[in-house]
């Protein structure tokens, strides 16, 4: 299986000074652990990091004392999202059918989560990771007043590896392109072009750090594993 890890980003809402990824945690970056749960998946044999440019000798430095095995390529980051993933698309090897998408900052991902999203493969051609959201959800309006109360029961949390049959996933990102659509997953092009997208069984450690508290909570995590 094919992955790309989206890692462009500059984590304003950490409050970083640089790239998230490279913020210690315990004994390793951030996207330390998300490299090593990669590359303890069994079904996971390529790796693109998408990253920016001035990011990608620190990235380097990171990958060498990993010691990795699998085969790894650096991909030079967009302005958004959306765009990295293209450009991390581009840059498959041609003989990639499928490919996995995960968030370089969702650190927690366990190889068997990896495992698992490939296996999904089998019966369909887009999903994503997601658990049930446990909290009830209100629908808000401009004035702050609330206007709704989904059913709880047919609500998802998105997380990642997002898994797309890699044909349909350009053509979608090439639809976005010429529409001018801007989405923050690739499962919302799949959708937009009307195209499936199957819920495979995510994690509920699966946590995105993306705050400084988030931090804290992976570290807590990451010591009771260890």
């Amino acid at each position: 299986m094919h992955l790309l890890i989206p890692a462009a980003g500059v984590g304003k809402r950490m409050g970083a000074d640089g790239n998230k990824l490279l913020l210690p945690l315990l004994h390793q970056s951030i996207m330390g652990w998300t490299l090593k749960a990669a590359a303890a998946a069994s079904t996971v044999e390529w790796i693109g990091i998408i990253c920016q440019a001035i990011d990608q000798p620190a990235f380097t430095a990171m990958v060498n004392q990993l010691d990795m095995v699998k085969p790894l390529v650096f991909i030079r980051g967009g302005d958004t999202r959306q765009a990295s993933v293209n450009n991390g698309l581009q840059e498959l090897p041609t003989n990639a059918q499928q490919v996995l998408i995960h968030d370089g900052a969702r650190c927690l991902a366990t190889p068997e989560l990896f495992d698992r999203c490939t296996a999904a493969f089998a019966n369909c051609q887009g999903f994503i990771a997601a658990v049930p959201v446990k909290d009830t959800i209100k629908q808000v309006n401009d004035a702050g007043i609330i206007t709704d109360t989904p059913n709880r029961a047919q609500l998802w949390a998105a997380q990642t590896p997002q898994g797309f049959d890699v044909d349909l996933l350009k053509e979608a990102h090439a639809k976005a392109q010429a529409q001018g659509w801007a989405v923050t997953d690739d499962a919302a092009l799949f959708e937009k072009c009307g195209l499936a997208v199957h819920i495979v069984a995510g994690e509920d450690t699966n946590l995105k750090v993306t705050t400084p508290v988030d931090l804290a909570i992976a570290e807590f995590i990451l010591r009771q594993r260890l």
